[in-house]
Formats: structure tokens, C-alpha cells, sequence
């Protein structure tokens, strides 16, 4: 799921992710991440509450949206169960993006 807020300061790109983000269902999500590129929006919001799982599938999908919308991408993942966080701790990723109990427009 992913939906568009805009507004005169920024665009924002939202999606949840739930179950287990692994190698079937991390194809899924790159293919959001690319309809969501088409956009160019300055935050991507990830809302990962009931997320339980990332494979390393799901780590180079987050590598591959800072790659496809650029640079100025902020990612923020929103209330990760703690394995979540161990994960993007372990691989380094959590300078990458924000990790954040909510996010504010």
C-alpha cells in the first residue's frame, strides 16, 4: 500500500508494511518504490508497526529507493519492532534512515 500527502512544502510518500518483508514479498515493494519514485517525494514513510521480519531482500530495496529517488530522500520507519531495528543496527543501515516512534507533517 502507498499512498501521496502533498503539500506546498513537501511531498510525502506513505506506505505500510506488514508480516515478513522477504525475498517474494520485497519484489512487491520495489515495485511501490518505483511507482512511488515516479513522484519524487522528499520523505518516505515507512509504517512498520506490524512488520515481524526483513530478509536481506528487504534491506536492498531500502538501498534501492534512496538510489532511484535520490539523494535528497529521507526514509523514516516508523515504530520497527525491536529484530527490525537489530537488523538495520547490524547492517549499518540505521545512519541511513530515521527511525522514529511517529512521524510529523
Amino acid at each position: 500500500m502507498s499512498f501521496f500527502i502533498t503539500s506546498e512544502v513537501k511531498k510525502v510518500a506513505i506506505m505500510t508494511l506488514s508480516g515478513e518483508l522477504d525475498s517474494l514479498s520485497s519484489r512487491e515493494f520495489q515495485a511501490e518504490i518505483e511507482k512511488v519514485a515516479a513522484e519524487s517525494p522528499k520523505d518516505l514513510v515507512l509504517l512498520v508497526e506490524n512488520l515481524s521480519f526483513m530478509s536481506s531482500a528487504g534491506l536492498r530495496v531500502l538501498i534501492f529507493s534512496k538510489q532511484k529517488i535520490g539523494p535528497d530522500l529521507s526514509i523514516y520507519i516508523v515504530k520497527p519492532q525491536p529484530v527490525i531495528v537489530e537488523t538495520l543496527e547490524k547492517t549499518g543501515l540505521h545512519h541511513s534512515v530515521n527511525i522514529v516512534d511517529e512521524y510529523s507533517f
